[in-house]
């Protein structure tokens, strides 16, 4: 298969994370967005795994969280449909609990300080047998992004396949991850925050809005 991954024709990242991630793989994820039902989508992987280092690349994800004046429009982190179905509402806090119990024990989430400043998005994964795989492109960590959805947008990733290269992207994570200039921010705790309130009960004008 070519390592062109558009989610058309070429073959669906999703696809791709599915085949590659298995149990006690190490992850490393740029993204804008990371969704629950993403995770939903790959929950048999990414429950294995050992763990994820999850970067956000879009702070706004973060800075605007205010429970009481929430502007939907900032944030991606519950679904890519419009509007959810009242016969979601059941099956979206069964999610949103399993994904935050999930983040609590194997994923460590930091974010950009600065809006606008990485727009890549890449999916790196070290397997316990010691191989590597990433793929990298446009694909945010979304349902639609990964291609798993049936409206999914056409995107433009890469496999990459050259060892030279999976080193080089390995080390440009770490270096992001591990600057401690101040571009970079902890934000796991505002995520577990953030997805509190898709589990708790809310009044029926929070749980049902429009996303975009």
């Amino acid at each position: 298969m070519s390592a062109l991954r558009d989610n058309y024709k070429q073959g669906k990242v999703g696809d791709f994370l599915k085949d590659v991630i298995l149990p006690e793989s190490k992850l490393s994820f740029v993204s804008a967005y990371f969704t629950i039902y993403a995770y939903h989508q790959l929950k048999s992987q990414l429950d294995s795994i050992e763990y994820l280092r999850f970067l956000f690349g879009e702070p706004r994800f973060i800075k605007s969280i205010d429970p009481s004046k929430v502007n939907k429009r900032e944030f991606k982190i519950e679904d890519d449909h419009l509007i959810i179905p009242t016969e979601n509402r059941i099956m979206q806090k069964a999610v949103a609990r399993e994904c935050a119990e999930w983040i609590k024990g194997k994923v460590d989430i930091k974010s950009m300080v600065k809006p606008n400043f990485l727009h890549g998005k890449m999916y790196q994964i070290q397997n316990a047998n010691g191989t590597k795989e990433a793929v990298m492109g446009s694909s945010n960590f979304t349902v639609s992004g990964l291609g798993l959805s049936g409206t999914r947008n056409i995107e433009l990733n890469m496999v990459i396949q050259d060892r030279r290269d999976l080193d080089e992207l390995e080390q440009w994570f770490n270096d992001l991850w591990n600057d401690t200039s101040g571009i970079v921010e902890d934000v796991k705790d505002d995520v577990l925050k953030y997805l509190d309130q898709f589990y708790v009960e809310n009044e029926p004008e929070f749980i049902y809005y429009k996303t975009l």
